[in-house]
């Protein structure tokens, strides 16, 4: 016996406009520090640009995953389509690690060829001010959104490493600016990437994870298992599956043999959902049985 009590898990619930007005800030940044790295000579400036054309690209991705995930479920895709979502989290993190890495090694090389570098300081800091006030800007739209999808999670992520690693090259400008020491700006892009790179490997796990249908972390398996064994009416369990189709919503199904001493099938099975509700589970799947016919099954551990 299963049951879905009218749950539709087909349509994304992403909200596209806080995504758009994002992207529009975002490409504007990107712009004016391209054109203001290559005007004042910063790395830190350049590299900070990079991140910008990496976050455009990654809500460029976000907005068209949100698009395709607001598709109905069809007779294919009978989960809807939420799943790209998360595939575009995972290509925003792949992103991200590159575009970290290359900043890293022009970094090295520039303070291990501490070679002459004329960096026009106050072009430097007025460009990274207006990319602050920008990134705040985005990352403000996209701090209301961020708990109802990993991929919105994922663009606001990016925003506030931007908005970070502007005050990073404020920081830089300043030195530069009062010492003349031009190092700085070197270092203010490892120190930029040092912050943007366990945030980026997290996002690519938290992606990989829900791709391999690993149960969501908001979900003790365990406990979930151990309370199922003790409602009423439960006399065993089996393939028993918690997993996540968008990063976000967790989903279950499993196997349940039933002890009719407590009560006919649907009663039953009205208390063990519920007590999947108390854990988080609003969706489920639940196959009643009668004792003994797990054995005629082939079925996962």
């Amino acid at each position: 016996m299963s049951d879905h009590h009218g749950h539709d898990h087909s349509v994304a619930d992403t909200p596209l406009r806080p995504l758009l007005a994002a992207l529009a800030i975002t490409v504007g940044i990107f712009l004016a520090q391209l054109i203001g790295a290559v005007l004042s000579g910063s790395l830190a400036l350049m590299s900070d640009s990079m991140h910008m054309l990496s976050d455009s690209t990654a809500l460029i991705l976000a907005a068209v995953a949100a698009l395709i995930g607001r598709r109905a479920a069809t007779e294919r895709a009978t989960f809807g389509h939420r799943r790209v979502e998360v595939i575009a989290a995972l290509v925003n993190a792949v992103a991200v690690i590159a575009v970290t890495a290359w900043i890293a090694v022009q970094a090295v090389v520039r303070i291990s060829s501490p070679g002459h570098t004329e960096i026009d300081s106050r072009l430097m800091f007025v460009v990274a001010v207006v990319g602050l006030c920008a990134n705040a800007a985005s990352a403000a739209i996209l701090w209301r959104h961020q708990e109802s999808s990993l991929n919105v999670r994922a663009a606001f992520l990016h925003v506030i490493t931007d908005l970070l690693g502007s005050v990073f090259v404020i920081v830089a400008a300043g030195v530069i600016h009062v010492t003349g020491w031009t190092g700085a700006d070197a270092v203010a892009s490892l120190v930029i990437a040092a912050m943007v790179l366990p945030r980026a490997v997290r996002l690519l796990w938290d992606s990989s994870e829900v791709l391999l249908e690993r149960a969501p972390r908001s979900v003790d398996t365990g406990a979930v298992s151990a309370a199922l064994l003790r409602v009423d009416g439960v006399g065993e369990i089996h393939d028993l599956h918690i997993w996540s189709t968008d990063g976000t919503t967790p989903l279950a199904t499993c196997h349940v043999v039933v002890d009719r001493r407590y009560g006919p099938e649907a009663a039953v099975l009205d208390r063990v959902q519920a007590m999947l509700s108390e854990h988080g589970i609003h969706h489920s799947t639940i196959q009643i049985e009668e004792p003994g016919h797990h054995a005629h099954e082939h079925y996962c551990h």
